[in-house]
């Protein structure tokens, strides 16, 4: 049985870029801006021979319970509770701080193992902030640097002795990994049969939106407990968390981001950082809910979120969040679907849903249609299909002529999904103008019933065997 281990100590000694050297990857961001870090995030740590559960945490501060901070504390101590060891980080460099004694205090009342951790040691004057750490009462200290890698071997050595050998070695019958790379696509195509949606795989799902539109708050009435940091503070969330759980017997790993606002407000290096952070997530998940608020929706940030995630070929759906603090609800309906046929025509046909993620009103909608929608995007239509299709479209409405010769469309396939995609052999695929493929874009939506995931037609002539010929003359 593999064991958890939560990193505290208190803001900006280097949890965060412990973490992400146990993990072995960037997942967490790190600045020389104190608490960096607000909501407790998990990984798969790997050290020397050993793989447990890592949390990181927000740092530890004394702070009224109704405070940012305060409720900030309460996460890291849920996820001390949730823990089997504790690694408790000290700044070697700097020294120890009244807060680390309270901190140290808080830890012994728990009564789990604990290892002290001091961080920065190979700074130059560390010795005696490694020496002070002595006198916290929790055993003798580990010197390490998280920033360059020193000390890990120590590191493993004292969580095997803190944890017990048995348990820090154990294995697990079931690896359970945390892939951070994007879906795999299929790109085989069957042209007699088209494949079955596979709804037994875990669905990778990323909620974005401007900030304060109360993502956090979503996922936190999804998971029924209050996982993630919430409050009436705009920008609360930095980090891309990622919480897993199930719905209806399906896995569902989903993504809190931060919010994001228009790029020329963007200007401090942590707001960059976290942007990035959820561009990274949108990138990685297969479904995107974007979230507006109900109370200002279409903002202009919407509307450029709703275009970058259609872009990246993410598959979309719109959730008009705080329903609950709308009075005419049936008017404010169709005025929002009348706006978004309006505002969105490159997203036709997207699903959007009302919904409340403070009373949970409207969430098995929600994700009635993110499943709908993953079962679009991963959607693969036959070849033989295809071309019947194609030359319906064309007798109903024909290329343009070029030069006094129509274009002619021989041949059409799909050569991948996720988001599909297909090719179209032509004559002249040069001068096919634009309205032509937005009509044959349009015509896909409705009669293979694709609506809400971006499509991409691309057009190829076949290759001219005279050309050669012409160019020696």
């Amino acid at each position: 049985m593999s064991f958890t281990v939560a990193i505290v100590g208190r803001p900006n000694v280097g949890k965060s870029t412990l973490f992400n050297r146990l993990v072995g990857k960037k997942l967490a961001l790190v600045d020389d801006t104190p608490g960096v870090t607000r909501d407790r995030r998990p990984g798969d740590a790997r050290l020397m021979g050993l793989t447990f559960t890592i949390i990181d945490t927000a740092g530890l501060e004394e702070a009224d319970e109704e405070s940012l901070q305060g409720r900030m504390r309460a996460q890291t101590e849920a996820a001390i509770d949730e823990a089997d060891l504790s690694l408790f980080v000290v700044d070697a460099k700097n020294g120890l701080t009244p807060v680390d004694t309270a901190l140290a205090e808080m830890l012994r009342r728990r009564g789990k193992p604990v290892v002290l951790v001091a961080n920065k040691s190979e700074a130059r004057g560390s010795d005696s902030g490694f020496y002070d750490a002595y006198t916290l009462g929790l055993g003798e200290p580990t010197p390490i640097s998280a920033e360059h890698g020193q000390g890990m071997i120590d590191l493993r050595d004292a969580i095997v002795a803190a944890i017990g050998k048995e348990r820090a070695y154990a294995k697990d019958d079931v690896a359970v990994t945390d892939v951070d790379i994007p879906p795999g696509e299929n790109e085989a195509d069957d042209e007699d049969e088209e494949p079955i949606y596979d709804d037994t795989k875990p669905l990778r799902v990323a909620i974005v939106g401007r900030p304060n539109a109360g993502k956090s708050t979503l996922i936190n009435r999804f998971l029924g407990e209050d996982r993630l940091l919430t409050g009436p503070e705009a920008g609360i969330t930095r980090d891309s968390i990622s919480v897993e759980w199930d719905w209806r017997g399906r896995t569902i790993k989903m993504f809190d981001t931060a919010g994001m606002r228009r790029k020329a407000r963007v200007t401090e290096k942590l707001e960059k950082l976290s942007v990035a952070d959820a561009l990274r997530a949108i990138r990685f998940a297969e479904t995107v809910v974007i979230v507006f608020d109900a109370t200002i929706p279409f903002e202009k940030q919407d509307l450029q979120i709703v275009d970058l995630v259609l872009r990246e070929g993410r598959a979309a759906v719109l959730a008009f969040n705080k329903w609950d603090m709308i009075e005419d609800r049936q008017a404010v309906l169709a005025d929002l679907r009348e706006k978004t046929d309006r505002l969105l025509p490159q997203a036709r046909g997207i699903r959007a849903v009302p919904i409340s993620g403070q009373t949970g009103w409207g969430l098995d909608k929600l994700m009635q249609s993110i499943i709908d929608t993953d079962k679009v995007w991963n959607k693969r239509i036959s070849t033989a299909r295809l071309n019947r299709w194609l030359e319906t479209q064309q007798i109903q409405h024909p290329p343009p002529a070029v030069s006094g010769r129509r274009i002619k469309l021989k041949y059409m396939t799909q050569v991948k999904a996720r988001p599909p995609a297909f090719m179209i052999s032509c004559t002249r695929s040069d001068a096919l103008p634009e309205s032509y493929t937005r009509y044959l874009i349009n015509g896909l939506r409705a009669d293979f019933d694709m609506p809400s995931v971006p499509i991409r037609i691309h057009f190829r002539s076949p290759d001219n065997p005279y050309e050669s010929k012409k160019k020696r003359t």
